[in-house]
């Protein structure tokens, strides 16, 4: 399809940032707790069986099958906690995918970790032969394993390799809530998963996060850290009374409980996770048809046994420059498509890579920067229909054909 100046002139009038309302009946959850002035996941009455924030962790748990889960304030407090609860002290080595958002570094950084950053793959994962040598060369321990904008590296490749290099995969879920791998939760793979509901992952509560685990004595370790005052008795996703008083003395208090009020408004939210999975793909798919053709245009390819949540969209520009892909941006952002590219020198708004991070003492990583150099990102809300998908489809369209 050729584009017309009847076609250039058509732009999208719908916000990126825009998130469908909070539901009704989770609205309603929230305001009795306003009314009830407990917003302390442990302050309930003496005669109620558990608190929103308890009820909010058991329901997590079985949704991923897994017997433990911690509600945090948020998802970068998710991974602190994770990490902490895993073993990681001052100096140690921590794997992680150079392709990840700055919260992944600053939470290994915040525990006294030494971030490593592994080379990514044109596919938006993890390079596996990269991340064996990075892990001999420095005797680390940790991977903490980003699911970078959703995207699902070979999982079994990922836990054997783990089992050969004796690495505790701690997993970073906070764009594959509700996904899974051979039929397996993200999340459910390593010792500990993260997730976030912060406004732009899956459910949200503005900031909020869960750590989820197996393993009772990690558990025991991430309730009390996270602040229980000796109340664990009152959470229903913890470890037993035995394996906690083993640890009640020993763990600091990081203080970084989920409150009362999020956690009311989380609940409905888990309800509708697995239709909201699919109305996201639908709306990715509805954008990926209308460019996958494009000469010079790549999309990552999935593993055949993942399933992801595509509630955002990438896709490289190999073979252009720097002015070519700023001046992509800016005619689409002008048609009211707001994308982000990764390969820009200056970070804007979330959107920045590990070399920004001068934080992080971290080598060249040319593959990734190779990637990075020409990958554009876009959100995909609720908020918009099926048909919104197909127009600013048409729009990137025209407009990647264009120039």
């Amino acid at each position: 399809m050729n584009a017309t100046p009847d076609s250039l002139s058509r732009r999208f009038d719908k916000s990126f940032t825009q998130q469908e309302p909070i539901p009704e009946d989770a609205i309603a959850a929230a305001v009795d707790v306003m009314r009830s002035g407990r917003l302390h996941r442990y302050n309930v009455k003496s005669d109620e069986d558990t608190s929103h924030t308890a009820a909010l962790e058991a329901a997590f748990a079985r949704y991923q099958g897994v017997e433990h889960c911690i509600a945090c304030a948020s998802g970068g407090y998710a991974m602190q906690l994770a990490l902490r609860a895993a073993g990681v002290s001052q100096g140690d080595a921590v794997l992680s995918n150079a392709f990840t958002l700055s919260p992944v570094p600053g939470a290994i950084v915040a525990v006294g970790g030494k971030p490593v950053f592994v080379e990514t793959t044109m596919d938006l994962v993890i390079d596996l032969a990269d991340l064996e040598a990075r892990a001999r060369a420095t005797s680390a321990r940790y991977l903490l394993l980003s699911h970078m904008r959703g995207h699902i590296v070979d999982m079994d490749a990922i836990v054997a390799l783990c089992d050969s290099l004796n690495l505790t995969l701690i997993e970073d879920c906070a764009h594959t809530m509700g996904a899974t791998f051979d039929g397996k939760r993200s999340g459910t793979h390593g010792t500990l998963g993260c997730f976030s509901t912060q406004t732009y992952k899956h459910i949200n509560s503005g900031e909020g996060g869960f750590v989820t685990t197996d393993d009772p004595e990690v558990a025991a370790r991430l309730v009390l850290m996270s602040g229980s005052y000796m109340l664990y008795a009152r959470h229903r996703a913890a470890p037993d009374a035995a394996t906690m008083e083993n640890h009640r003395l020993l763990m600091p208090n990081l203080s970084g409980r989920m409150d009362e009020l999020r956690a009311s408004i989380l609940h409905v939210q888990l309800d509708a996770l697995d239709n909201n999975a699919q109305r996201w793909n639908e709306r990715e798919a509805a954008i990926a048809n209308a460019i996958r053709d494009i000469n010079h245009i790549s999309l990552p390819t999935v593993h055949p046994l993942a399933q992801e949540v595509r509630s955002s969209i990438q896709f490289l520009v190999p073979g252009r420059s720097a002015t070519e892909i700023r001046d992509l941006v800016s005619r689409c952002n002008a048609r009211g498509v707001e994308l982000k590219w990764f390969g820009d020198d200056t970070p804007r708004a979330y959107t920045s890579r590990y070399s920004h991070w001068q934080y992080v003492d971290s080598p060249v990583l040319p593959a990734t920067d190779e990637m990075l150099s020409t990958l554009i990102d876009m959100r995909i809300p609720l908020s918009f229909s099926v048909q919104d998908c197909e127009l600013i489809g048409e729009i990137l369209r025209e407009e990647l054909q264009a120039g």
